[in-house]
């Protein structure tokens, strides 16, 4: 499942979702957590099983409620019109994937994948090394920048060029190596600065660069440039052939010069990775 672009779509509003069909982002996500107030979930729940029942372009995921009564309500709701994900919030670990797992099968769904959110409570930081090996659903592991901050106190988790303060660089850092450690993708967080498009293409282009394959967006604005920002360039993939080549016809050199530099395993794996995601 290519995973460039992860739009979010409010849950309570049909007339975006049918919308957000013909869009190219690569995966929906059909929100009934933050963008639908407590008074609209039951009107959410209903419009989203109902978008679930059309002919779909392109994977669709629903972000449920993490409350435990608010998420049996959701799978309930959602779970006939079998969404392609599950977008889980406020996830504390493996445990909380496992469980999330077992309500699937009991309800006899055996294919829809698991992508949490990773970072948004204290206790979260402390359980981002127990997603590997816990169930074949995960698909990826994201996180997220708002609710960590209002959850310790923190007025706010960016400086005022929009980069992130210390201690969500540091939880950036470590979603990004627990998801490659799970051996899932590492997905960026969201972008609010709608009008800058500048900006958005830096932070994507840094997410790449640090190792994630792509990232939440909040608008449909933000797709094309997050797709140039998370599709190797030409050049890259001519690079990426030139090693993968190169080690192919010398299967037993561990290491190569190749355009003036020395290259090895690491090297290989990269350029593998790269020839994958231009597939």
């Amino acid at each position: 499942m290519r995973m460039r672009s992860l739009l979010f779509v409010p849950g309570d509003r049909p007339e975006r979702m049918k919308k957000a069909r013909d869009l190219n982002a690569d995966v929906l996500i059909l929100d009934l957590e933050d963008s639908v107030t407590a008074a609209r979930k039951d009107d959410a729940r209903k419009a989203v099983a109902d978008s679930l029942g059309e002919p779909r372009p392109v994977p669709v995921f629903v972000r449920v409620n993490p409350a435990a009564s608010l998420m049996e309500q959701d799978l309930a709701g959602i779970m006939p019109g079998r969404p392609d994900g599950i977008m889980l919030p406020k996830a504390e670990g493996g445990a909380s994937v496992a469980s999330v797992a077992r309500r699937l099968d009991a309800l006899g769904d055996k294919n829809t994948r698991i992508l949490p959110i990773a970072t948004e409570t204290p206790a979260a930081i402390f359980a981002l090394g127990t997603y590997g090996h816990v169930t074949d659903r995960l698909c990826g592991l994201t996180w997220g920048a708002e609710d960590l901050p209002s959850a310790i106190g923190a007025t706010t988790a960016r400086e005022p060029d929009g980069s992130f303060t210390a201690p969500y660089q540091m939880v950036r850092s470590l979603a990004l190596f627990a998801a490659h450690a799970a051996g899932v993708a590492a997905i960026e967080t969201v972008y609010p600065a709608l009008k800058d498009e500048q900006g958005l293409m830096d932070y994507a282009m840094r997410a790449r660069r640090d190792g994630f394959s792509g990232m939440l967006a909040i608008h449909p604005a933000q797709l094309a440039i997050i797709h140039t920002a998370f599709t190797p360039s030409k050049e890259d993939a001519a690079w990426a052939q030139r090693v993968v080549e190169a080690f192919a016809a010398h299967p037993n050199a561990g290491a190569l010069q190749i355009d003036g530099q020395m290259m090895d395993a690491p090297h290989l794996k990269l350029a593998q990775r790269i020839l994958t995601s231009t597939s």
